[in-house]
């Protein structure tokens, strides 16, 4: 086969594959490494989550598709990654909903007090058509929803003493999500909530700037918050979904068959994760009780009545139906 003749075989298999969806790096067999940033490190959920993801999308694709992850804010803090999926700076992360609240204001909704009330709750909304709905809407933003992940049921931790009823709350400085939401919700109590991005936390607990903290059981044990907060108050007041997300720019650039592989592989990737969140919510009271830290119960009625007001206060901004429609989903 003369030069000439090789070089228009060449087109003619570039532009049969661009036919069939394919890119010229499929054609060329090279690999895409994807970027993935998470605020936590990796014994966190999160973690396991995109490991397992990029453990089947390697096996799917003969290794072309592979993510690297940067764990503990090394790509910046959640509102950063959710910037950087939608400029494309960023390839994947798993984000809290509370930063994506500002692309979309009303997935605001999962950070009201005592929406849900199990786990089951909870996925059938995420997987279900509102969770699917708020995927739709980041869409519009250049971001990709690809599953959802969980950080699970959130608990308070302080260095001042054992929280049992609400107005054991007043005028403890607590960090709260940025998210209008639950800075509502703790002042309402008559704590000083106060907003602040994750990687800035350990430092101002330990420095005593704030007294407390609230989160999931997988990040008050792998985050190693015993070692600046005695007090863990099993409030378990907001549930705290997580987003799997991946930037519309690099999706773009992959087949339709590998982005079949990706969603498929996420969804796949979500219920593995939520496993390890729940078994790592179980296990780990126990090992902060074995670091020092003194656990207590809470009658969860009392503080969802206490907390109740905030309902009135965003109903009209986030809509009743919606929240009627969480709340009566069995």
């Amino acid at each position: 086969m003369t030069k000439k003749r090789g070089m228009f075989v060449l087109v003619l298999a570039l532009a049969a594959g661009a036919a069939l969806g394919w890119t010229l790096d499929a054609v060329a067999g090279t690999t895409i490494t994807m970027k993935a940033g998470i605020v936590i490190d990796q014994n966190h959920p999160y973690y396991h989550g995109i490991a397992k993801f990029n453990e089947i999308i390697g096996q799917k694709t003969n290794g072309r598709l592979k993510v690297e992850i940067y764990h503990s804010s090394q790509l910046g803090n959640e509102r950063d990654l959710v910037e950087g999926l939608s400029m494309g700076s960023v390839d994947l992360a798993a984000v809290s909903s509370a930063p994506v609240s500002s692309f979309v204001p009303k997935i605001a909704v999962f950070d009201l007090p005592y929406l849900f009330t199990s786990r089951e709750q909870a996925y059938k909304v995420m997987d279900g058509p509102i969770g699917q709905g708020f995927f739709k809407d980041l869409e519009a933003k250049s971001v990709i929803g690809l599953a959802y992940f969980e950080n699970g049921f959130r608990n308070i931790t302080n260095s001042k003493r054992p929280i049992n009823a609400p107005a054991d709350m007043k005028g403890i400085k607590i960090r709260v999500m940025e998210s209008p939401v639950p800075i509502a919700t703790f002042n309402t109590i008559g704590a000083n909530a106060t907003p602040m991005a994750w990687g800035e936390v350990f430092t101002a607990l330990q420095q005593k700037t704030i007294d407390a903290q609230e989160n999931p059981m997988p990040v008050i044990y792998t985050q190693k918050l015993f070692e600046v907060q005695k007090y863990l108050s099993m409030t378990e007041h907001f549930y705290a979904p997580a987003l799997f997300l991946m930037s519309k720019a690099i999706y773009g650039t992959l087949s339709p068959e590998e982005q079949k592989i990706v969603r498929e592989a996420a969804k796949e990737a979500a219920t593995y994760e939520r496993q390890v969140s729940k078994q790592q919510a179980e296990d780990f009271v126990a090992k902060c009780k074995e670091k020092g830290m003194v656990v207590n119960e809470v009658n969860k009625k009392v503080w969802q009545e206490a907390m109740a007001p905030v309902y009135a206060k965003f109903e009209g901004q986030l809509g009743k139906e919606l929240i009627e429609a969480i709340k009566n989903t069995k």
